[in-house]
């Protein structure tokens, strides 16, 4: 992490009257629109970074912006809030508010469908649309600390406990993010997860480019294999273009075992890297959208191999099973760069 105050945060100090000035930690409700009554934290750490966080969707990440420069793609949808949330089918599309983070999972990803037993899962699982329990927020000496449980359950079903913490530093351009999964249920179940990363304008655009370590990518939907259009593809809102998916392959896990996304544009003064711990995330899809007004790339590490749903994944023996008491945690460093100088607090 990088201190952007030419004096440093800890000289910094004596020049002001309370952290505040610098970093600080907001939480507020929400009045008025399909977010009514929900609640935000928003954390501002004195680097020039700004992150909405949302509670009550499952602690995901809402607008994020990095020396004043929108990052995330928002949808227009909005942030809903869960009891508006249709979670049949592909209801989840009608209140998918984009934001840098919407998780999917715990127990499917993916088209919805029905599986054997008849079970039906919707699109990308129900887990975004479960409040969280706030556990922590704080800053302690330099650190900014977000704590969270959210807890994805039913009865004769499975227990499943994602315990999330979100850090940062005052005065740098990164900020971590940590989720543990434990299955607190007596037998083993299934766990899918996906995290939905969604890169927006302005450092999306015909001129950015996009990176990622894979050796090979496949398309990964039916509008993605009748289209010529590359991946790395970026061009001007186009009214014909299609939600196109992607599949990245990744290398075999090997060294650190981390994977790393990196998106840049020579006519935004910033970029950004996702560094994603590839031995529990091992692998990377893509969404990519250039319609007007739906105009977003969507960066997705993920457990699973496939995005065809919960059934198909079942049909094909690729879902990931989490034993019970087990835990498994999954690691992903958001770092931002930029030769923009930041004025001095």
């Amino acid at each position: 992490m990088t201190d952007h105050h030419p004096l440093g945060v800890a000289a910094s100090r004596p020049l002001v009257g309370s952290l505040g000035q610098l970093a600080r930690i907001d939480q507020f409700v929400v009045t008025g629109g399909p977010a009514n009554g929900t609640r935000v934290i928003r954390v501002v750490n004195g680097g020039g970074l700004e992150l909405e966080i949302h509670p009550d969707r499952a602690f995901d990440i809402g607008r994020v912006t990095f020396r004043g420069i929108p990052v995330a793609w928002m949808s227009p949808t909005g942030m809903v809030a869960p009891g508006l949330v249709d979670g049949e089918g592909f209801g989840w599309l009608k209140s998918f508010g984009g934001g840098l983070l919407t998780t999917g999972g715990l127990d499917a990803i993916g088209d919805p469908g029905s599986t054997a037993d008849g079970t039906r899962f919707g699109l990308h699982g129900r887990f975004s649309a479960i409040p969280a329990t706030l556990t922590r927020a704080s800053i302690e000496g330099e650190r900014i600390i977000l704590e969270a449980e959210i807890r994805q359950a039913s009865v004769h079903g499975h227990n499943l406990l994602l315990r999330r913490s979100l850090t940062t530093t005052v005065g740098s351009d990164s900020f971590h993010l940590v989720d543990t999964v434990s299955n607190d249920g007596a037998t083993d179940t299934a766990h899918m997860i996906l995290y939905h990363l969604n890169i927006g304008w302005p450092l999306l655009g015909p001129t950015a480019v996009i990176s990622t370590p894979a050796t090979a990518v496949t398309p990964e939907n039916d509008d993605a294999r009748a289209s010529t259009e590359e991946w790395s593809t970026l061009t001007e809102p186009n009214p014909e273009a299609r939600s196109l998916v992607f599949r990245h392959h990744l290398p075999e896990a090997g060294g650190s075992g981390r994977s790393v996304v990196r998106v840049e544009n020579p006519d935004t003064p910033i970029a950004l890297e996702i560094d994603v711990d590839a031995s529990t995330l091992p692998h990377l899809h893509q969404w990519k959208v250039m319609q007007p007004g739906q105009y977003v790339v969507g960066i997705e590490p993920s457990n699973s191999a496939t995005l065809a749903g919960r059934a198909v994944a079942e049909e094909q023996g690729l879902v990931p099973v989490l034993s019970a008491g087990a835990s498994v945690s999954y690691d992903l460093d958001f770092r931002f760069s930029t030769d923009v100088p930041l004025v001095a607090p």
